[in-house]
């Protein structure tokens, strides 16, 4: 659409960190540009810097310098709660570990984003999105009592559940066996398409990748491609 902005824009982006040999150098000077409805990969050795990239995207994390811009908006220059209320209101979360709540059971985790939003219908529209990803009968288990693809299910279902513009994934299949895994691919990506929001996701899988529009490579905290 005409003068709609990127979905994402990254300008010399950068984290460093202190340690006992000084200062490290976690990501430096890291340019991109996502548009909307695109899907991207980030891919790189263990240690290159991809998940910081991520958590920076995010706004979990605060860069040492550069900018992010997602939907046009300057998330650093917004404060804590700026940013959380941001989160909440366009971005949706996938982490490897789940990140499932023990004490609240599978309907209540994916009832909880609509709830802190204020939206009405909530649990209806939880039950609607766990029914979606194949855990209608599953809505009253609690996390201990769900497989880890189980887990992750309800975790998807939690990030789509809002209709994000922007979502992001971790590893999404790294706690997965193969064949689990590859039914949360097809999923996440079925998932995308039909809501058309931005995915960017951190992965160490080739068939992942391959499945999104464009890969960006990382190493030593350098875009290589």
């Amino acid at each position: 659409m005409t003068g709609r902005p990127p979905a994402i824009e990254v300008s010399g982006l950068s984290k460093k960190v202190a340690d006992a040999s000084g200062e490290l150098t976690i990501l430096q000077e890291i340019d991109f540009t996502v548009q909307p409805a695109e899907t991207l990969a980030l891919v790189g050795a263990s240690g290159s810097g991809k998940s910081t990239l991520l958590g920076l995207l995010a706004g979990l994390d605060t860069p040492s310098s550069g900018t992010v811009r997602l939907d046009g908006t300057d998330i650093f220059a917004l404060d804590e709660d700026g940013r959380a209320a941001f989160r909440k209101a366009k971005l949706g979360f996938v982490f490897q570990s789940f990140q499932l709540l023990t004490h609240l059971n599978a309907l209540e985790n994916v009832m909880l984003p609509l709830e802190l939003r204020g939206e009405s219908g909530a649990r209806e529209k939880a039950a609607d999105m766990l029914g979606r990803v194949g855990l209608g009968s599953r809505l009253n288990h609690y996390p201990k009592f769900l497989s880890g693809g189980e887990q992750q299910r309800v975790a998807l279902a939690r990030a789509f559940v809002t209709q994000p513009p922007l979502l992001f994934a971790d590893e999404p299949t790294g706690s997965l066996d193969a064949a689990t895994g590859e039914s949360i691919i097809g999923l996440m990506f079925e998932l995308n398409r039909e809501r058309g929001s931005t995915l960017v996701l951190v992965t160490h899988d080739p068939g992942m990748a391959a499945r999104c529009g464009r890969t960006i490579t990382i190493a030593a905290g350098r875009l290589i491609g």
